[in-house]
């Protein structure tokens, strides 16, 4: 029996997808799960007809597999992924391939590369994004850490890859170490805050317009076919006209409680520790947060007898649709400031078009919008801020009006838009010469001796201002942030 291209540790729904994904594109895979009844269900099921080949051990896994061998994990992230790598290193050689597809953290992802790394074992740590359907038919796919690995898995990748309307494979190298899983990192922040968007707009238009759900589905119809156009807004319009087999509307069946899985938040806590503004994604993951208080807030919402007004603006449709725009821009801004950071941190020189071009299709961010941000960096590849783009500035020129009647009405009449809010107060702050950080540095300066930086100074200089006593200015050698 021939050997088999590729191998594939873990059947769940997403690994099996996979396997008949590339075994459609003409390669032969095995596989191998902890739980061994699961192989040959799969290969009497799903995968009968295919060529695929199951294996009942490791070892017998491992030999079944063409040098290098490439095996690919799909299990849980965390301590699942080491057991797995502690089992299969001693029955590889040096030049065989693993890779971790799965939701793992950068840090872990980085970790793992340098361990192996010293065994002469190349490790990938690849984001897949696009659920089962794109997992099964192709995925977007951010593959990272040895470049070793790449040459011998960049053909079966770029095959099973969802394609841009050009035809572009969906995948391409994204960085040595942890670049792969820190880029599906911020592409699963960004999505948080889509998802949050949106959420805010059919609040906006079901309580604050009262808009019926089949009216409410046709609006976001309507903007899927505008520069809205977009994954996430097309199943929305599906999810809204959905009833179940009794003919209840299924939106009005689902609990207001938003579960998580924890890359937003890692997307957010990686900000952080950047100095990075991510203040959209922050509060699209503390909305998240919010919405677990289920309880407390019906206690609130009686406590504050809370009744919402109603918006009489004939035109808020169309301004919605702007204010979604231009918060969508700052969103991605955000997320590419966050990247660009960690690129020049880490040494990865991640190419922020081929990014772009890798999330136009198959994943779950997948949108129109994303080959304009492609043009704007292939245009200057050292683009600081996509707001800096001329293209993007004519856009936010165009739907600033919008976002500022939105968040002002959603404000009147008692509706919590923390995502659309963060948008326009990124960009006033952003877009302001002069912000009152001065004052907050003349406190801190006033009760630490935290000291400041003068404007008729360059860069750097830290002076001292003695407010209580002899009220001098002295210069100062350190500076603590």
């Amino acid at each position: 029996m021939s050997q088999a291209d590729f191998g594939l540790i873990g059947l769940a729904v997403m690994g099996q997808n996979l396997v008949l994904n590339i075994a459609d594109n003409g390669y032969k895979v095995a596989v191998f799960n902890r739980t061994v009844s699961k192989v040959d269900d799969f290969i009497q099921g799903p995968a009968k007809g295919f060529s695929v080949i199951g294996a009942h051990t490791l070892e017998e896994f491992i030999k079944s597999l063409k040098r290098p061998r490439k095996v690919m994990l799909m299990v849980k992230a965390g301590e699942a992924v080491d057991q797995f790598i502690d089992k299969i290193v001693p029955l590889l050689e040096a030049g065989d391939i693993i890779i971790d597809g799965g939701n793992s953290k950068f840090t872990d992802t980085q970790r793992r590369y340098e361990k192996l790394k010293e065994n002469k074992i190349l490790f990938i740590g690849t984001g897949i994004s696009g659920g089962e359907e794109g997992a099964r038919h192709g995925p977007s796919i951010m593959p990272g850490g040895h470049p070793d690995a790449w040459p011998h898995i960049k053909e079966i990748f770029q095959k099973i890859a969802a394609k841009s309307e050009d035809g572009d494979p969906c995948c391409n190298w994204v960085g040595e170490g942890g670049a792969g899983h820190y880029v599906k990192m911020v592409h699963n922040g960004i999505e948080y805050g889509d998802m949050q968007l949106i959420s805010e707009a059919y609040d906006l238009l079901r309580y604050g317009s009262g808009l019926e759900l089949d009216m409410l589905s046709h609006v976001f119809d309507k903007y899927n076919k505008g520069v809205l156009g977009s994954y996430l807004i097309e199943i929305t319009a599906k999810i809204l006209l959905t009833k179940d087999s009794s003919g209840k509307y299924m939106i009005d069946q689902i609990l207001d409680v938003a579960g998580q899985k924890g890359t937003g938040k890692w997307t957010a806590i990686s900000a952080l520790d950047k100095d990075m503004p991510l203040t959209l994604i922050a509060e699209a993951v503390y909305a998240r947060n919010l919405s677990s208080f289920k309880e407390e807030r019906q206690i609130a919402n009686k406590a504050y007898n809370k009744k919402t007004e109603k918006i009489e603006d004939s035109s808020f449709i169309n301004h919605l649709e702007s204010a979604l725009y231009a918060s969508k821009i700052m969103s991605y801004a955000q997320g590419f400031m966050l990247m660009r950071k960690a690129s020049e941190e880490f040494n990865w020189n991640l190419d922020f078009g081929s990014i772009a071009l890798m999330w136009r299709g198959g994943c779950i961010i997948r949108s129109k919008f994303l080959a304009d941000i492609k043009k704007a960096y292939d245009k200057n590849k050292d683009l600081k801020n996509l707001l800096l783009d001329d293209f993007f500035k004519e856009a936010i020129k165009n739907a600033e009006a919008g976002l500022r009647k939105v968040v002002s009405e959603a404000a009147l009449i008692g509706i919590g838009i923390p995502c659309l809010s963060a948008a326009l107060s990124f960009f006033d702050g952003y877009t302001r010469a002069n912000l009152p950080a001065n004052l907050i540095q003349a406190q801190r300066d006033f009760f630490g001796a935290h000291t400041y930086e003068r404007i008729d100074e360059k860069r750097g200089i830290h002076f001292h201002f003695d407010w209580l006593k002899d009220k001098k200015e002295y210069s100062s050698k350190t500076y603590n942030v």
